[in-house]
């Protein structure tokens, strides 16, 4: 528990997919599709990956005039690469901002994370390709995103981080009386505990029966008296009618 860190040091796609970081095996296909995955980052990329920052969630209409617009906000720009389809050219929704001042980036990523463009609430974290070892890219499986819908959730990053374990004491076996003296007086104790509890519950069903009896008979004396009385009124009808 000392090395435990809520944003992931080294990407694990076991971990990525547990919610604290502590399964031990893939609860979906996608996991065991990063985990049987080899990836080598993009060699054509450059730039410096300690002053890059990853935008998301952008506006498939945005275009680098306008986020250089907004980022150029937080410090000067060297580079934006707006990733496009290679066959129709359109904007993927995520692009790669580089500063040139490490000061300029951690202020853009502490501001600029949700702030909404072209009307889409954007999502911005550092570039994790080529910093984050072991890094699996979300079409292989991995990365951090995904969608409640298809239960393909992914933990250890910025959006969604590790949720802390709940260290819980082990007693496994405890109730047949298996393991220390300790333990099986505990156990016997909570079986007394529970038998006291289920003894309680019937006395107070038993004092509750007598009321219950008395509203049900309550409910048929009026019910009867109801009864009477309409039939007292048509005998009186029929008179009329006479």
């Amino acid at each position: 528990m000392n090395d435990w860190a809520p944003i992931a040091k080294e990407y694990d796609p076991l971990k990525a997919g547990s919610i604290d970081g502590t399964d031990e095996e893939p609860h979906d296909r996608a996991i065991w599709r990063a985990m049987l995955a080899r990836y080598v980052p993009n060699k054509g990329v450059t730039g410096d990956p300690h002053l890059t920052l990853f935008v998301a969630r952008l506006n498939l209409q945005t275009t680098e005039e306008k986020l250089k617009e907004v980022f150029s906000r937080y410090g000067d720009v060297r580079k934006i690469r707006l990733v496009r389809d290679l066959v129709t050219g359109f904007s993927k929704g995520y692009a790669f901002i580089e500063y040139k001042e490490e000061r300029a980036l951690l202020k853009a990523h502490r501001d600029a994370n949700r702030l909404v463009i072209d009307q889409h609430e954007i999502f911005v974290d550092f570039e994790l390709e080529r910093t984050l070892r072991g890094w699996i890219p979300r079409r292989l499986g991995g990365g951090f995103g995904g969608k409640k819908e298809s239960g393909q959730l992914r933990f250890g990053g910025r959006d969604r981080p590790f949720r802390k374990p709940i260290n819980l004491p082990s007693v496994k076996n405890d109730l047949y009386g298996e393991g220390s003296s300790e333990k099986r007086n505990w156990s016997r104790e909570g079986t007394r505990d529970w038998r006291t509890r289920d003894r309680d519950h019937e006395r107070n069903r038993d004092k509750r029966w007598p009321e219950r009896e008395r509203m049900w008979t309550w409910g048929e004396s009026e019910r009867e008296r109801d009864s009477k009385e309409e039939r007292s009124r048509g005998r009186e009808r029929k008179d009329r009618d006479r």
